[in-house]
């Protein structure tokens, strides 16, 4: 008996000590991936049409620091503005945003158990869009420049209210049915979204930037707007990472181990849904982040959600900035969407995923 304790006693004190490991680990992970973050933020706001050296984009962000009590030196007030008014807000809200597909694209791949979920999955991206489109082509507006972004919100949310209606059946949610009546809610509003664009006549050209995304119109107002939704419903997701890891297993397990399943989805599909919702109403649908992000991390550092969904928020953030940081760069003065950018890095990954996960099967 004496033996059989100090056995347990070993394998315990081991298991601990390798949890230990791990969490050092993902510690790590989080605090270097943020730095890397922060850096690569800095160095794009030295590039552009107008280039910037990086002691004057220093100089200029310190002295505008809380607390930071010192000028800017003899930077010029054309330069201040570039980096203050113009590429600050816009690197920003591309990080944002990226860091939000991340977490809604991490979140559906673990509640639909599928490494090819997407957050546009259940009928947001085509919600969104109608509702931009129904913004575009209305003659009047009570909002101004936030009469489209508004349309574009209750479009998304209204979209995937409507297919979970759908697909509850009694108390329950089964996944399944939520991705085929999400598939259909979605086909749907894309026939009329494009029935609306063909005959929206000189507007047709400001819905299409819309639809393939672009982060040239954004400023510090909007980004005042969209990110406390978007900071909220990430820190609600990340509440929820231990019970997402046991629902990896299987549903019925996660409720003999106390977990509330139905709870569980319906508050994660309320996060995940509000913002990416949040993070398109401004900026358009931008595709493939919410894929090959999370999907990407996972392989890099394992599929446990306490890690997963903070480094797919950081790892989104990054991407997107390169990939704004790239879309005005590339063709300078001219912009690609950086929709066009997403697509261009996504596609190839996606069929990598498809050919993988076909070797898998056969």
């Amino acid at each position: 008996m004496a033996i059989d304790h100090k056995i347990l006693a070993s394998r315990k004190s081991g298991e601990l000590a390798d949890y230990a490991r791990k969490s050092r680990i993902r510690l790590y992970s989080i605090c270097g991936m943020v730095i890397a973050g922060v850096f690569l933020a800095v160095l794009a706001l030295t590039v552009g049409s107008v280039r910037i050296p990086l002691g004057t984009v220093w100089s200029v962000l310190v002295a505008h620091l809380p607390f930071a009590g010192s000028a800017a030196g003899d930077v010029s007030a054309t330069t201040e503005m570039i980096l203050l008014g113009i590429r600050l807000p816009r690197i920003l809200m591309a990080g944002i945003v990226g860091a939000a597909l991340g977490v809604a694209g991490a979140t559906y791949q673990g509640l639909f158990r599928n490494p090819l979920a997407d957050p546009y999955l259940i009928g947001v991206a085509q919600g969104a869009a109608l509702g931009a489109v129904t913004g575009f082509i209305i003659p009047w507006t009570i909002l101004g420049i936030y009469f489209i972004p508004l349309f574009s919100f209750v479009g998304a949310v209204g979209a995937v209210a409507i297919v979970y209606l759908i697909a509850r059946v009694g108390k329950t949610l089964p996944m399944t049915t939520l991705i085929l009546a999400g598939v259909a809610v979605g086909s749907f509003l894309i026939s009329i979204t494009s029935y609306l664009t063909l005959i929206a006549g000189d507007k047709t050209h400001g819905i299409l930037t819309w639809m393939m995304g672009r982060f040239s119109l954004s400023n510090w107002d909007q980004l005042k707007m969209v990110t406390p939704y978007i900071l909220a419903g990430i820190g609600a997701i990340l509440l929820y990472a231990r019970p997402l890891n046991v629902m990896q297993l299987d549903e019925e397990q996660a409720q003999q181990l106390g977990i509330n399943v139905e709870q569980t989805k319906l508050v994660l599909l309320i996060a995940a849904t509000l913002i990416t919702a949040a993070a398109v109403c401004f900026v358009g649908t931008i595709g493939f982040v919410g894929i090959i992000v999370p999907h990407a991390v996972r392989l890099v550092w394992g599929p446990d959600h306490r890690s997963l969904l903070p480094l797919s928020a950081i790892s989104g953030a990054i991407l997107l900035i390169l990939a704004d940081t790239a879309s005005r760069t590339l063709m300078a003065p001219g912009e690609i969407p950086v929709g066009v950018i997403t697509a261009f890095l996504g596609a190839p990954f996606f069929l990598f995923l498809l050919r993988r996960r076909k070797r898998a099967v056969f």
